[in-house]
């Protein structure tokens, strides 16, 4: 039977959703993710609207021998959301969520991006730790662990997660909390989109906001590593308090900066203090008074608004991208040099690299308690290679790459961040170093929910003989 014809009449018949394939005039708009280097052609997307579409496209990739990607936000810079020749299952128009303000509990479904739950949640002065950049898509983000803001004081999206709703490979439904399935739960917890499609998500809520404190002191690369090696030991000293990170860029042209500084290479200290706003304005000062500054971004504001503070560096669609990421067990003077030289060579100004500060809450989570696994790490360095011309793919993934490999002396372990894969060219060795001891048991629960590896568009875990 033709995939393209009979079967796909079938499905469009069962679905309240759309289905597309190629030919569709919305079919090219549909396979678009937000990585601009992602070019794939699903034989299939099937557009669900709610849980039984998800079952029906589960159900209908199994029977014609298909596997299946899943679009939560298409945020992932490998693009996993997208396959060629298979089933993609794209949950854009599922984005409810319900929160219940006494319980302080969230109901997300699993196309959510980050700022439907911001808003949902903020109505009621709570909050759970998202990312960075607001139309982040839930799913992802959360799956493979989910590093935020909040995490000092909250740790990480996984840490928050207490049950979730997911059509597994023969497109049955099943809850998972600590009560229900929990191996099915403790997997969901960092391993991925390995083993299902996760249609909705229950989240702990935090009273948070709608005031808080965020610190961002720019300044110039010229000033040396003195103002960073005072952030690395305040922010230590203050780790339960603080999600922090230091961020390499280049100051663009415009009224944010002065011109002096245009096209110059820049690091911002930038924090959001987990607490009272004020009590966080007067810790925080001292970060903003370690020379002339670039800029200063700091202040008291919305804690929404802080949440899509980053979201316009890199639009949807707009930047071809390759990130990487590892773990270090220190942070020491030498490293730190390593990431000024990184950010100094990076070949476009569009790029950004990154030093993240652990500890807190997220050190407090035994490895065994999640998929996720050790939590000893100190600190992560991210090199985010963006840019617009094909033509300069060579030499932006060659500086990512470079600068992930030379920062390998000081890794935590071999582990990596799984939502930062490059393109995922190394998952199966990295895979199984980011999970560790944990792996064999990941094995085990995809045999028992996705035998077949049906869900393999993904840091793919394959299922235990």
């Amino acid at each position: 039977m033709d995939v393209r014809n009979t079967s796909i009449e079938e499905l469009k018949s069962k679905l309240t959703g759309t289905v597309m394939s190629v030919g569709d005039p919305q079919y090219d708009d549909a396979r678009g993710v937000w990585n601009a280097m992602i070019d794939r052609k699903p034989a299939v997307i099937a557009r669900c609207r709610n849980t039984e579409d998800v079952c029906y496209a589960v159900r209908f990739a199994g029977e014609q021998g298909l596997p299946i990607a899943i679009r939560g936000g298409g945020h992932n810079v490998a693009g996993h959301a997208v396959c060629d020749d298979g089933v993609m299952i794209d949950l854009s128009e599922m984005r409810g969520v319900t929160v219940d303000p006494d319980q302080k509990r969230a109901i997300v479904q699993g196309g959510a991006l980050w700022r439907d739950v911001d808003s949902e949640s903020q109505k009621h002065g709570l909050a759970t730790p998202g990312g960075l950049i607001s139309d982040t898509g839930v799913a992802g983000l959360t799956l493979s662990g989910g590093i935020g803001w909040l995490r000092a004081k909250h740790g990480l999206s996984i840490d928050c997660l207490k049950a979730a709703e997911v059509v597994t490979a023969d497109g049955s439904v099943v809850r998972t909390s600590a009560e229900e399935n929990p191996d099915l739960l403790w997997a969901l917890k960092g391993g991925g989109g390995n083993f299902g499609v996760v249609i909705t998500f229950e989240f702990e809520l935090f009273p948070i906001g709608p005031e808080v404190m965020f610190a961002a002191p720019i300044y110039p690369l010229s000033a040396g590593p003195e103002p960073i090696r005072f952030w690395r030991d305040f922010v230590s000293e203050h780790e339960g308090l603080i999600g922090s990170l230091c961020e390499f860029s280049t100051a663009a042209e415009g009224e944010d900066f002065p011109e002096e500084y245009w096209g110059q290479k820049v690091f911002t200290l930038a924090c959001v203090y987990n607490g009272d706003a004020a009590e966080g304005e007067k810790l925080l000062q001292p970060l903003r008074e370690l020379g002339p500054m670039a800029a200063d971004f700091s202040g008291r504001m919305n804690y929404v608004e802080v949440q899509q503070l980053f979201d316009e560096l890199m639009p949807a669609g707009d930047f071809r991208c390759y990130w990487k990421a590892r773990y270090l067990s220190e942070l020491p003077d030498e490293m730190i040099d390593r990431a000024m030289a990184d950010a100094a060579a990076a070949p476009s100004a569009n790029s950004l690299s990154s030093l993240w500060n652990f500890g807190g809450a997220v050190s407090h989570v035994p490895a065994d308690e999640t998929a996720f696994g050790d939590r000893s790490m100190g600190w992560m360095y991210s090199l985010d290679a963006v840019w617009s011309d094909s033509k300069e793919d060579a030499a932006n993934i060659a500086w990512s790459r470079a600068g992930w490999e030379e920062s390998a002396k000081w890794d935590h372990e071999g582990r990596i961040y799984l939502n930062f894969p490059g393109h995922g060219e190394d998952n199966l060795e990295l895979t199984k170093r980011a999970f560790g001891p944990n792996y064999a048991r990941l094995a085990q629960i995809k045999a028992q929910y996705d035998p077949n590896n049906v869900f393999r568009f993904n840091q793919n875990i394959s299922p235990a003989a």
